[in-house]
């Protein structure tokens, strides 16, 4: 799907979602996925890599930098990385309308989610990276 394997991270505070979505996708070709289970150091990640990424998956509520801070400084250092909010709470659903608008989230999940929709959306976002290019 990506040509020269492209980054991908799975950013979420708890270790068996980060395992879980990691398994899920690693029968989608053309990436590299990485797992963090600290926004920080996801962004410091980030940062180093930034040219090498087309995805970055986040949980929204995470303890320091949450999904949406995380994916507003991800898009100002690479405003083409394709962004994918999940959370298992409720949604300010005119706060994620904004968001998309403003192209800071490319896709939006609520959890639970089925791995095959995970799958499928992953796969949307990196055809569309991949048109962008």
């Amino acid at each position: 799907m990506v040509s020269n394997q492209g980054f991908v991270s799975i950013v979420d505070d708890e270790l068996d979602i980060t395992i879980l979505f990691r398994d899920a996708l690693l029968s989608v070709a053309g990436i590299s996925i990485f797992t963090f289970t600290d926004s920080k150091i996801a962004l410091e990640h980030f940062r180093t890599n930034s040219t090498a990424y087309v995805l970055v998956l986040s949980d929204f509520r995470m303890a320091g930098l949450d999904g949406i801070e995380l994916m507003k400084k991800i898009k100002e250092l690479n405003p083409l990385v394709r962004t994918i909010l999940t959370t298992a709470f409720e949604a300010d659903e005119e706060l994620f309308k904004e968001y998309v608008k403003k192209e800071i989230i490319s896709a939006f999940l609520l959890k639970p989610i089925r791995l095959d929709n995970l799958r499928e959306e992953v796969n949307n976002q990196l055809r569309y990276f991949e048109s962008q290019r």
